[in-house]
């Protein structure tokens, strides 16, 4: 167990991986012996947050990055209404974009990009972060409790995982749409 929880580590910091994916079946897996998802969960947070806070000093570090990309008008968009959001409540984008597929890779390397205050930003990791793991080894945790066979618990869950993960997508994407034609 301890080097699954070793590579669960070096899969969560590093950006882009298919955290998600090792998440669910390491709790899956440790639903199907008995055991606690406790450390699992643990291992997750710490390595996603590791994972923000690097992804966020590596934005901090190349802000031309943010300008170049700017000049997308999606982009532009994105940025301002992000900015605008982040005044009003500094915290609540950056926990809500970790939701969206490498939102928490995005979220954390336009917020040091931005320029934002490192505490404000460290916060909103750490709730994102916890919120987020604690949904995905919920996921796993019980899809592999409620499914005898191993590989089959796992592939639940991932379905479960996949499906939410796309409705949530949608439904921003719908948001944003609805916006735009209201002129937001």
């Amino acid at each position: 167990m301890d080097l699954a929880l070793l590579a669960l580590f070096v899969i969560a910091v590093v950006p882009l991986l298919p955290t998600e994916v090792a998440l669910v079946g390491m709790a899956a897996t440790v639903a199907q012996s008995d055991e606690s998802v406790l450390p699992v969960f643990a291992v997750a947070v710490a390595g996603c947050l590791v994972s923000d806070q690097l992804v966020y000093l590596a934005g901090a570090r190349g802000t031309g990055l943010v300008d170049r990309l700017r000049r997308r008008p999606s982009v532009a968009n994105g940025l301002h209404r992000l900015t605008e959001a982040s005044t009003r409540h500094p915290r609540a984008p950056l926990v809500l974009i970790r939701w969206l597929p490498g939102g928490g890779t995005v979220g954390a390397l336009v917020a040091g990009a931005l320029r934002w205050p490192f505490r404000d930003f460290f916060v909103a990791s750490a709730i994102g972060v916890t919120l987020w793991c604690a949904y995905i080894s919920t996921i796993g945790y019980v899809g592999g409790s409620l499914i005898d066979e191993p590989a089959f618990g796992l592939l639940a869950s991932l379905a479960v995982a996949v499906a939410l993960g796309t409705l949530i997508s949608l439904v921003d994407r719908f948001r944003q749409g609805r916006r735009g034609d209201l002129g937001v």
